[in-house]
């Protein structure tokens, strides 16, 4: 289980609240968020969240705020956007937590939401 004083991860699970079926687990050994078992963020390092997200709306989001938003060759290619967390307000956070729950949830789910 995830380190539950991790700040990262309460902000994660604050901004996400109102996010049915959400589930705190683990991704490669840190603290992560998922919905139907299906991963859709995770704390990277004190400093970076990685969300996923279709690869066309990642590209989007990269070009519009490259100050928040980036990718390495690590992550070129697949659904996964980097998020410097420092730069990010919550009020956008929650919107990409929406976003990328939306992206990875069952639809039975999805529907729950309205």
């Amino acid at each position: 289980m995830p380190d539950e004083k991790d700040p990262l991860l309460a902000r994660l699970q604050r901004l996400s609240g109102d996010l049915p079926g959400v589930e705190t687990g683990t991704s490669y050994g840190t603290p992560a968020l998922k919905v139907g078992g299906k991963l859709f963020v995770r704390v990277k390092d004190a400093a970076t969240l990685v969300l996923t997200a279709p690869v066309d709306e990642k590209e989007r989001l990269i070009e519009m705020a490259p100050d928040i938003y980036y990718e390495t060759d690590h992550y070129r290619g697949w659904p996964a956007l980097l998020v410097r967390a420092a730069a990010i307000d919550d009020a956008e956070l929650r919107q990409r937590l929406a976003e990328a729950w939306h992206f990875k949830a069952p639809a039975t789910l999805r529907g729950m939401r309205g």
